[in-house]
């Protein structure tokens, strides 16, 4: 048993497959989580729908006992750490706990602590550092899809310098063997992830890709000075999935999109919904990914035999 599930690179290759594999059964019925149930507490620092909303599916699925904090309703609002949060939810019996937070590498203080003297953790996202249970999800609807990463073409693009979801998502898929690229603003590049694929002008090879992986504007991560002069319908032109982009991608190319979506913007309205679209598959798939997780944390996995 794991205690901490914060960077999807920490995985092994096998570990990870397996927590795919795992998630596909789940899917479709095809997993029983193991008798013990550990609670659970869910705490986000920052605003969340489909995370927070997901882990919480999940556990019910599991049937893990669980609490909802609010941090801004916790005595997290009167100057308490993260730390003594953690060992006061320890102490009062919570097992795992899944937490957003604005601050990057927020669970690093706690690599060695987690699941002894504090409870095992799970990162929901951090600053724009890792999005590790949406990268799962994301390798999920692309394993249910192709059946395999090595030799696909994966380009990413939007706003990547902001993208925790861009930096989970490029080092695990280079190493499973996707090729990477990025496309997007130019002063939204992110010069670190260069290791992991090409920087490129969004229409080179776009036709080409196997994924095209659409990030948002993170207006609440820009500057005031960057929102100011930011016009959706111009970057929708320069960067957007038009169209005439869509028209042109192969037929059996997929659409991601972590969400939420800004129609019009990174996207054609019409097209969040169409044929070669898996954004809302990705969010039913994100409620087995996240059951994963959990039993990752909480015990070893029972397979059922197929019906």
């Amino acid at each position: 048993m794991a205690n901490l599930f914060v960077n999807i690179n920490d995985l092994s290759n096998q570990d990870l497959l397996s927590m795919i594999h795992q998630a596909l059964l789940f899917k479709h019925g095809d997993l029983i989580p193991a008798a013990e149930k550990q609670v659970v507490a869910n705490i986000f620092f920052e605003n969340s729908t489909r995370t927070a909303s997901s882990f919480q599916m999940a556990e019910i699925k599991l049937g893990f006992p669980r609490i909802v904090i609010d941090p801004s309703r916790s005595s997290a609002a009167k100057g308490e750490s993260l730390s003594d949060t953690l060992k006061t939810l320890k102490a009062i019996g919570v097992g795992i706990v899944v937490i957003r937070h604005s601050l990057r590498g927020w669970y690093e203080p706690f690599y060695e602590s987690a699941g002894k003297t504090l409870p095992k953790l799970v990162n929901a996202g951090d600053g724009n550092g890792q999005h590790p249970s949406q990268s799962l999800l994301d390798l999920m609807t692309i394993s249910e899809y192709f059946g395999r990463f090595a030799g696909l073409k994966i380009r990413i693009i939007g706003d990547i310098y902001h993208s925790r979801v861009a930096r989970s998502n490029a080092e695990i898929l280079k190493r499973l063997g996707a090729e990477v690229t990025f496309s997007g603003p130019r002063d939204w590049c992110d010069v670190s992830l260069t290791q992991y694929g090409q920087y490129v002008d969004l229409d080179d090879g776009l036709g080409q890709q196997d994924v095209v992986m659409l990030l948002r504007v993170q207006h609440e991560r820009l500057s005031a000075d960057e929102n100011s002069t930011f016009t959706p319908a111009a970057y929708h032109v320069q960067f957007g999935l038009t169209q005439a982009r869509y028209d042109c991608l192969k037929n059996d190319a997929i659409i991601m999109h972590p969400a939420p979506v800004n129609r019009g913007v990174e996207i054609d309205s019409d097209l969040v919904e169409a044929p070669k679209s898996r954004i809302f598959q990705q969010m039913a798939n994100g409620v087995f990914a996240r059951m994963a997780i959990l039993n990752y944390l909480n015990s070893p996995l029972t397979t059922r035999e197929l019906v």
